[in-house]
């Protein structure tokens, strides 16, 4: 199957596309949209990567599953799509953004492509999902290819900001070279976590500070 997905992202992805486990994937999610409802749309599942060229990565967020709820998912992790209700993950993110940088009220917009076209990669650990069952495909390869994309960025780039938050981005995240980029950690900004560390965690201003002091431009996370 041809890959569809942005020039930049193919080639540095280059030895992904041939592995055994990829194949396996292509088949799999294949078959898995030809017999019931996938999210994100077939068209959306690189998202992440069509929408933050390999060049202009600055920050990385670390997600684990597209949403799963109707209309929500539009491949990049905690965003959805324009006009949907705000999920509380993204609530709570954005009440971080509003009090760390001192906004008068919190975003309500939910779509984070506005983040992802200023060189924020939205990526989640796996890029598709059955209707209403979270996590149904995981251990299935999407997590090999999302674990090269992370390896690339660590190895190709220079004074990135990397954002895990929870045990799983934590742990997807433990090789990054934290002599080369910034990586900041805390709880996940779920509803059943955020009060235990990642309100307060700063990390959108301390992101900021750091892509200034290497002479890259801050993103603007209203």
């Amino acid at each position: 199957m041809e890959v569809r997905i942005e020039p930049s992202w193919k080639e540095a992805l280059a030895a992904e596309w041939d592995k055994p486990y990829f194949s396996a994937l292509t088949e799999f999610v294949r078959d898995r949209y030809l017999r019931g409802t996938i999210y994100p749309p077939a068209s959306k599942i690189f998202a992440a990567f069509d929408t933050t060229p390999l060049s202009e990565v600055k920050v990385v967020i670390l997600g684990q599953d597209p949403y799963h709820g109707p209309g929500q998912a539009n491949g990049l992790c905690f965003s959805v799509a324009g006009g949907i209700k705000l999920p509380p993950s993204l609530i709570n993110i954005f009440k971080e953004i509003s009090t760390d940088l001192g906004l008068a009220t919190p975003p309500t917009d939910g779509d984070l492509s506005r983040w992802a076209r200023q060189g924020v990669l939205l990526l989640n650990d796996t890029l598709t999902v059955e209707a209403g069952q979270a996590g149904s495909h995981q251990g299935h390869g999407w997590e090999q290819l999302t674990e090269a994309a992370v390896e690339c960025l660590n190895r190709r780039c220079q004074n990135l900001v990397f954002m895990l938050w929870g045990s799983h981005a934590q742990k997807k995240g433990a090789f990054i070279d934290r002599n080369r980029h910034l990586v900041l950690e805390s709880p996940h900004p779920s509803p059943l976590s955020a009060h235990r560390g990642f309100f307060g965690n700063h990390h959108f201003s301390r992101a900021n500070q750091y892509l200034t002091e290497h002479n890259k431009t801050p993103i603007d996370w209203r």
